[in-house]
């Protein structure tokens, strides 16, 4: 074909035992749901070309692109705290790894591309509601400037896939700095691998940390980019659902956007995902689950140090500063939404007193911090005078309403939001998708349409997994 992606695959040169090597099935009739041009453009890949029939033909898994080496990687995972030693990919092909005109290794991946040796007995396959739904959400997370896989592209397969009902098929081709997760490095040491364990940390140092001199510094490495990253959910209301081992990517990027929602109204005990009876991934847990996630991934470090003992003891201590990176990460990033570039301690208890006042009278989330900047943020709440009597507090900071302006989002991808468009789009008509799109991606331009909470009879409760 005459479509040319720059393929180097890097992942595909490492011992045999990381991976399977197979390509995806093929699909009936693949159709064009979206090329995403700027991500096409920054991996050197002509989106027109994506748009061709060669095109969509590749990335529905038909045709090959030249220079791929399409594989399912291995991992395993805690799984809501249970270990599960076989997982892996599932419903996806890694195609390859393309370095952009940025200098960043990134990996092309078909997800629901069919099965493979790690679907244990599943079809492999995705539906278009969960690749509409990661579309937009990824998508939106970029634009937030939050770490993300992205989408590069998105197509239906003509055909249709079981779950719940008949429901048609998509493809989705996901982009990351890599797919390696922290339930990789489980997989390897659970198994005594210590060779492909090596061979993994020396490569996930010189893709992701490349100043790391050995396991401790790769350690302190991840934990720092996650404890950045969960303080930057936080700050946008974001609920991952199913924070698991296997869901928790080593280059600190967001991955998997299962049964994920961002906040309405604000409660920090808030959960979505229906699998989550126990809320163990509730909004306000989320950094004490990273903690434990990071604590599996040291553990699975220890084989590769010569004194285990020693290494349990450096690693420990490297874990326990994960409380105060967060907590510094999490002030910078809430200071800036109440106007404050320069937070001091005490600017803490100013924004948790907000909160308080937020979850006591449901305030949106979203729509409260993007408020603070105009003279209605007392509208959204119920006990204006209690919003007042802080807000006196607040103004004696001398709040920026620019530095507001430009953290604060007018629109986040919204959960009935989502619904509706995926709904609209398993009827045929992908222009709520499209719609919601081009607002999620433009989050801090007013756009009303896009930024009016749920009413009570839109509100969803809970959000599935796309499995």
């Amino acid at each position: 074909m005459t479509l040319h992606i720059p393929f180097d695959n890097s992942y595909a040169r490492l011992p045999s035992q990381m991976f399977s090597a197979l390509p995806p099935t093929p699909v009936r009739a693949p159709a064009l749901i979206a090329v995403n041009d700027d991500l096409a453009q920054l991996l050197g890949i002509d989106p027109t070309g994506l748009r061709g029939p060669e095109g969509i033909q590749a990335l529905a898994g038909n045709m090959p692109f030249i220079g791929a080496h399409p594989i399912a990687q291995a991992y395993a995972g805690h799984q809501f705290g249970h270990w599960n030693p076989q997982l892996g990919d599932g419903r996806a092909i890694l195609l390859g790894e393309v370095i952009g005109s940025d200098g960043i290794r990134r990996d092309i991946q078909l997800k629901g591309a069919g099965p493979t040796p790690y679907s244990r007995s599943g079809d492999g396959r995705a539906w278009l509601g969960p690749v509409l739904r990661e579309y937009l959400v990824s998508e939106a997370m970029h634009a937030l400037r939050i770490p993300t896989t992205r989408a590069l592209a998105a197509v239906t397969t003509g055909e249709t896939v079981r779950r719940e009902a008949a429901l048609p098929g998509a493809v989705l081709t996901r982009v990351a700095q890599s797919h390696i997760r922290v339930g990789t490095f489980q997989f390897f040491a659970s198994r005594n691998d210590t060779i492909a364990l090596r061979a993994l940390a020396d490569h996930v140092r010189a893709r992701h940390y490349p100043d790391a001199k050995g396991p401790a510094d790769l350690l302190r490495g991840m934990m720092t980019q996650q404890a950045r990253l969960i303080a930057a959910w936080a700050a946008v209301g974001f609920i991952h659902g199913v924070m698991n081992t296997d869901n928790m990517a080593v280059s600190g990027e967001t991955i998997d956007y299962g049964p994920c929602a961002f906040l309405d109204a604000y409660h920090p005990d808030t959960v979505f995902s229906s699998i989550d009876h126990q809320g163990r991934y509730a909004y306000a847990n989320q950094p004490h689950v990273a903690l434990w996630n990071i604590a599996q991934f040291a553990t699975a470090l220890v084989p590769l140090m010569p004194d285990s003992a020693a290494a349990v003891a450096e690693f420990t201590d490297i874990i326990n500063h994960f409380p105060e990176v967060y907590e510094a990460a999490w002030l910078g990033r809430f200071a800036a939404k109440i106007g404050l570039s320069d937070p001091t301690p005490d600017d803490q208890t100013l924004i948790e007193d907000l909160l308080a006042l937020m979850a006591q009278d449901g305030a949106d989330f979203t729509n409260t911090f993007a408020a603070l900047s105009t003279e209605t943020a007392r509208d959204q709440f119920l006990n204006r005078d209690d919003f007042d009597a802080w807000a006196k507090r607040w103004q004696t900071r001398k709040p920026a309403k620019k530095l507001m302006a430009r953290t604060n989002p007018q629109v986040i991808p919204r959960t009935h939001l989502i619904e509706a468009a995926i709904r609209a789009g398993t009827d045929g008509d992908l222009g709520p998708f499209h719609a919601m799109l081009a607002a999620v991606t433009t989050p801090f331009t007013a756009n009303p349409t896009f930024a009016t909470p749920p009413r009570d009879n839109e509100k969803v409760r809970q959000t599935f997994c796309g499995t």
